[in-house]
């Protein structure tokens, strides 16, 4: 299904701006379809003089008129008048009559969608409509608590008309625990006194501490009784309980926590009240502190095995300096080199947030223990690396790494054995479905085109066939040289890598 985005672009009639603040009013499609009871789609004109759907959500409360999604689909002819209407008068039209959709009675109101508020004496800046679709064949004696919700949406229809809602300075929703309608309601007046709350926000309420009714009182100073003055608030909080600013806060009391979002509603500017949303999201952040923690502990894990393999390597390039025999000297060196090439792992990982590694920035620090080699090999090398590796989970980082050590280090003791200056260059490719890493050198290639047989060999076989399901080639390039081929399927890398 083609996105907002592309659906509106593809009219080719909006700029960036205007599909940001579609895109905003779409976000809140879910609280316009609660409040109103009904069905809300985004319409859009189309080259064709017609308009098209971009946006539909059904209401949470309500039966919805639309089982299938109509997204994509142009306006229907019984409502094609009334919304072509609307955005050339810019202003709000409702149905004469009921309408009828599939043998339901509907009542329809479409809106005009206005980009920001006009100037006075300006003309609005019309860049759609939303219609609101309302099933009349659930009617019944509303309640209080819904015509409250559905005078909400009329305030909030002729922002929308105006050009007051969305708010761009608003903070964007939160991926979890954005309260609904359905959590909990207050209606607040201009002096920011509850004209209204719904029975779940007066519950969310009295789970704090509060046990009074919450209409007729200001709201600001409720919170500020359920606050404990040693508590440290957020400094938004004033604001969004007083309806001022569209803006979100958490209030904390008695081990409840409940997440506001203040709705400032105006008439042609000027601010008439506010909606405050709120939901009980003690579970939430419950969660999420255990969350928290648990990255803290990981990330505390990852630099303690740091540390550790740092104290391993040392140990073994002290033995190493202390032990008389060459061929002792050399085992101790290499296994210091793959101790601290598996710390520089976990040292990336005690950094991040993320069980993902940016192995680029790994292999680069690699590379500077094979300096080290090279220094004592008195050869000259210039390392080259081409391409990028992008992200890998840390249980494939580690074995790449380590391999790619043991692949850099033979380049340059064997492959460049004998020689003052020499080059390894590493590229790596990746795809989709591959992770392509190839390590050449300029030496004097395989001898008679073996593959060595020593410890190196088999670590590198191990990681990469065992570990990493994957393929090693080793061959001699034309000419001079040794060129080994890894690929790694990319079905063996996590998601998201």
């Amino acid at each position: 299904m083609s996105t907002l985005s592309d659906l509106v672009y593809a009219q080719g009639r909006a700029d960036d701006a205007d599909v940001e603040w579609l895109h905003r009013l779409a976000g809140d499609g879910q609280l316009l379809a609660d409040l109103a009871f009904a069905d809300i789609v985004i319409w859009v004109p189309t080259p064709e003089d017609t308009f098209i759907a971009v946006a539909h959500t059904r209401p949470g409360g309500a039966a919805t008129l639309f089982y299938r999604d109509i997204v994509g689909d142009t306006v229907r002819p019984q409502w094609f008048t009334q919304v072509r209407e609307a955005f050339n008068s810019a202003m709000i039209v409702d149905s004469s009559s009921p309408d009828w959709f599939e043998e339901t009675p509907t009542r329809v109101r479409a809106v005009p969608i206005v980009r920001e508020r006009s100037r006075a004496g300006a003309q609005p800046t019309v860049i759609g409509v939303l219609t609101r679709h309302t099933n009349l064949g659930e009617a019944r004696t509303p309640s209080r608590q819904q015509i409250t919700f559905n005078d909400c949406a009329d305030d909030l229809f002729a922002m929308i008309s105006a050009g007051d809602f969305p708010d761009l300075d608003a903070p964007t929703s939160p991926r979890r625990g954005a309260p609904r309608a359905s959590d909990g309601l207050i209606r607040l007046d201009v002096d920011g006194i509850a004209t209204f709350a719904s029975p779940n926000a007066l519950s969310a309420f009295n789970r704090m501490g509060f046990d009074d009714e919450l209409e007729g009182e200001p709201l600001v100073e409720v919170v500020g009784q359920l606050v404990p003055a040693s508590r440290q608030v957020d400094e938004s909080l004033p604001v969004v309980v007083t309806g001022r600013a569209p803006w979100r806060a958490d209030i904390e009391a008695r081990g409840v926590t409940v997440s506001l979002r203040a709705i400032p509603l105006k008439d042609h500017g000027t601010r008439i009240g506010a909606i405050i949303l709120c939901r009980d999201v003690s579970e939430l952040r419950h969660q999420e502190q255990e969350l928290i923690t648990k990255d803290a502990t990981i990330r505390e894990i990852h630099h303690r095995v740091k540390n550790n393999l740092q104290t391993v390597s040392s140990l073994l390039r002290i033995q190493a300096r202390r032990t008389h025999s060459e061929e002792a000297r050399d085992a101790l060196t290499q296994a210091m080199r793959r101790v601290a090439s598996i710390a520089i792992v976990h040292d990336t990982l005690a950094s991040g947030l993320t069980q993902n590694v940016d192995f680029d920035e790994v292999f680069t620090r690699v590379l500077k223990l094979v300096a080290e080699v090279a220094a004592g090999a008195g050869t000259r090398v210039h390392p080259k690396v081409t391409g990028e590796f992008g992200k890998l989970p840390s249980e494939y980082a580690t074995p790449l790494a380590l391999a790619l050590t043991e692949l850099v280090t033979n380049a340059v003791e064997h492959g460049l054995a004998g020689v003052e200056e020499g080059e390894v260059e590493i590229i790596a490719e990746r795809s989709p479905d591959l992770l392509e890493v190839r390590v050449r050198d300029n030496g004097g290639g395989l001898p008679e085109g073996q593959v060595g047989r020593g410890l190196g060999t088999q670590i590198v076989r191990t990681l990469i066939q065992g570990e990493l399901s994957g393929t090693i080639d080793w061959h001699t390039l034309v000419g001079s040289g040794t060129e080994v081929t890894i690929d790694i399927p990319m079905r063996w890398i996590a998601p998201g890598a």
